[in-house]
């Protein structure tokens, strides 16, 4: 298996199992990678550090599985938004990114002036009508979209993208899980020669949370 593109890869590179491996060199290769894995198996720090390698903006997807509710919470939509993005966050710190100034804020001119901005949250209900050219895209905690909503964001996508699908089929946040388009997808795009299906099994949290992730609903 070839080394990622990076050989120090943000220091990961020595540490990557044969599967973490795998799914880097799959981003790097292919325009649309999916994963299904856990918590806890790095699959949302990998795809940020190879976004950053790749050099394009990040558009980085999530779905407010209360999006309901998101219009009466106090604070701005950014402010309502924070607790979708803690991973995309998390794996910014975790290659040496500071999310106050990697992340696009309306408020904060200093930091798009000086060229720091190059993350782009975005809830999935705003991406209809969107033009998605030249990014790269996550689409996170994706088995809490249905497959309209992953439709929505797919039909977006510009041959110039690197998209990374990422979600564990076991851990669906949904009222109705049967409507997820997570599984529906990764079969759907499976054959495709553009695509790769990957799967990430070690918890690096450790045996509570990889024994807890084990009990189905």
């Amino acid at each position: 298996m070839p080394l990622p593109k990076d050989s120090l890869f943000f220091g990961f590179a020595a540490k990557l199992t044969d599967e973490q491996r795998a799914y880097v060199n799959s981003i790097f290769d292919r325009q649309l990678t999916i994963v299904n894995a856990p918590s806890g198996t790095g699959k949302t720090t990998l795809a940020v550090a190879v976004a950053k390698l790749l050099g394009k903006p990040l558009v980085y997807v999530f779905s407010p599985v209360e999006e309901g509710r998101m219009g009466f919470r106090p604070g701005t939509q950014r402010e309502k938004e924070a607790a979708y993005i803690t991973p995309l966050t998390d794996a910014l710190y975790e290659i040496g990114e500071n999310p106050s100034k990697s992340i696009f804020d309306p408020e904060n001119m200093e930091a798009q002036k000086r060229g720091d901005v190059w993350v782009y949250p975005m809830s999935h209900v705003f991406a209809r009508g969107m033009n998605l050219k030249g990014k790269t895209v996550i689409i996170d905690e994706a088995q809490n979209l249905t497959r309209g909503e992953l439709k929505k964001v797919l039909t977006r996508i510009h041959t110039d993208c690197h998209v990374i699908i990422i979600g564990h089929d076991g851990q669906c946040d949904l009222k109705d899980a049967g409507k997820s388009g997570f599984v529906p997808y990764i079969e759907h795009f499976r054959n495709e020669p553009y695509a790769a299906v990957c799967e990430l099994t070690v918890n690096f949290r450790g045996k509570l949370a990889q024994h807890a992730d084990k009990l189905r609903w």
